[in-house]
């Protein structure tokens, strides 16, 4: 018997020791990990509501029994905490073999969230966990954040030390150079939409000098990045002659489906968030360099906690099933009444819009997030939902509140109105935030847009959004009759000032809507050109 046990001990040391074993080992052990905790979170007798108060008496510290119950924790926090500002992410420990038995893997929300995206990543893409055939296009200054399939490390070609840079652009640009060098890629995995859409304008802009590097193997010195952390990146660089030839080849034939030509093995697109507007970026992806590619995003996170998971990853609008394990959820259900009472996981009902309420770290109870979502279905036990909306990036200067998405669509029918005009990206400030600038006029919005098609607007062409506003919502339709909210005033700003604008937001965030800070009013404003 010891011998034996000294036996597999050697064959399993000998095949962590050869990469290519060493990857085949943990997928295996992963996968299967994965597919026993899904058959969990699909279990027909599953009970939603107790593993809803197991995991409240552990953020409590209470042990992990059933005795007593929710009641009692809302009298003694009161609603309507706001929720802390999302820091980022705590680094994670690196994976042993041992973090995947039951009685380790089954507390960690963030092990589980993994195992389940790389479930659901292999079954839909089965080459998808093919060993270095994932690139990542993340900034994460300071402290690195780990990818989406970080249980799995051996996945990823992109070094870490590439996504700590203090310089976004430089961060995203390198991360794209050892992208492009790792021709057999089989997923492209970005934090965010815009994150893919800035290093895909990059490419567009530098694509010279992007293949002369690949092509003498060579990292050349560039703002931002520290001689130091150059020097170490270039050690992992070698001459790839072919590679740079087909990149030039490529790009000289334009850039629609770009992204396919350069990696033809390319399966999906997994992006991690995407909320609110972030779609917009997907969108316009999909139209262009991303041609004919899915687009994948597995997780629902807010307010800094991981509280859901896509399990379709085929399907081209994302869903979530809400996790019961993962975080105490709360739901107000949408209109608000005078005297809010919040409903629990397994009350919610479909079709139905609910704000959420968090409890996913000790001594931050019932948080709210000011994340809409809504009900469209239910898997097995749990909830299905789609974020809708962040109350966060509603505009009111009046009381009237109109909601982001709502905005970006009459937005997007103004923009049909104006022959030969394609967005790019907007933002919208609230005359408040403007102090004196804005001049003796009434309250009203301010929209900065940026355009391709178009490179100045006349008075008529202008006006128009602010009809589409009135069309669609009577509230502000009213007010502007009354003249209680002055006539929404319309910029056009350079190139790239919305690149510009996310790097100056200083950490890897959702794209704000409505700008809250002088700081970024100026640096926008500073961009107008018309």
């Amino acid at each position: 018997m010891l011998v034996a046990l000294v036996a597999v001990a050697v064959a399993l040391a000998v095949a962590m020791a050869v990469p290519a074993l060493r990857h085949r080992l943990i997928h295996s052990a992963v996968r299967r990990v994965g597919a026993r905790y899904r058959r969990r979170l699909e279990a027909p007798d599953s009970d939603v509501r107790l593993r809803q108060e197991r995991r409240l008496r552990r953020l409590l510290g209470t042990g992990t029994g059933t005795a007593g119950g929710w009641e009692e924790f809302q009298e003694q926090h009161p609603l309507g905490q706001p929720c802390k500002d999302e820091a980022p992410a705590a680094p994670l420990p690196p994976l042993y073999l041992w973090a995947l038995l039951p009685g380790c893997w089954d507390t960690d929300p963030r092990l589980q969230g993994s195992l389940l995206y790389l479930d659901a990543l292999g079954a839909a893409f089965p080459r998808a966990l093919t060993r270095r055939g994932t690139a990542v296009l993340h900034w994460s200054p300071g402290c690195p954040r780990a990818p989406a399939g970080w249980p799995l490390p051996t996945l990823y070609c992109t070094p870490a030390a590439a996504a700590v840079l203090p310089s976004r652009a430089a961060a995203l640009r390198l991360q794209l150079l050892f992208a492009l060098r790792q021709r057999a890629l089989h997923v492209l995995e970005a934090g965010l939409a815009a994150e893919l859409r800035d290093a895909l304008l990059t490419l567009r802009t530098e694509w010279p000098r992007l293949a002369q590097e690949l092509e003498l193997g060579r990292l050349s010195p560039q703002p931002g990045l520290p001689e130091e952390l150059r020097e170490e990146l270039q050690a992992l660089l070698s001459p790839a002659v072919a590679r740079a030839a087909e990149l030039r080849d490529q790009c000289a034939h334009g850039f629609e489906g770009i992204v396919l030509r350069l990696w033809p093995r390319l399966e999906v697109v997994v992006v991690r968030t995407m909320c609110g507007t972030e779609r917009l970026y997907c969108d316009s992806l999909r139209r262009a360099d991303c041609r004919g590619l899915p687009f994948y995003c597995p997780f629902y996170q807010a307010a800094g906690a991981l509280l859901g998971v896509n399990l379709w990853p085929a399907e081209p609008v994302p869903r979530f099933v809400l996790c019961p394990d993962w975080a105490f959820c709360e739901f107000l259900p949408c209109p608000a009444s005078k005297e809010p009472r919040t409903v629990l996981l397994d009350e919610l009902w479909e079709g139905r819009e609910y704000g959420l309420v968090v409890t996913a770290q000790p001594g931050e109870y019932r948080c709210r997030t000011g994340e809409m979502l809504k009900v469209t279905g239910f898997h097995k036990q749990c909830p299905v939902v789609e974020p809708v909306r962040r109350e966060s990036q509603t505009l009111s200067v009046r009381g009237e509140s109109i909601p982001e998405e709502q905005f970006c669509q009459s937005l997007c029918r103004t923009l049909s109105l104006w022959p030969g005009a394609r967005l790019v990206d907007y933002v919208c400030v609230e005359s408040s935030l403007l102090g004196d600038s804005s001049g003796p006029c009434a309250p009203h919005y301010e929209v900065f847009l940026e355009l391709q098609g178009l490179r100045d607007l006349s008075e008529v062409q202008r006006y128009k959004l602010d009809q589409c506003l009135q069309e669609d919502f009577p509230v502000y339709k009213s007010f502007r009759f009354k003249g209680s909210i002055g006539p929404l005033r319309l910029h056009l700003v350079r190139p790239r000032s919305f690149t510009r604008l996310r790097e100056a937001l200083g950490s890897p965030v959702p794209m704000p809507r409505v700008l809250r800070e002088e700081q970024l009013l100026q640096l926008i404003q500073g961009a107008v050109i018309s």
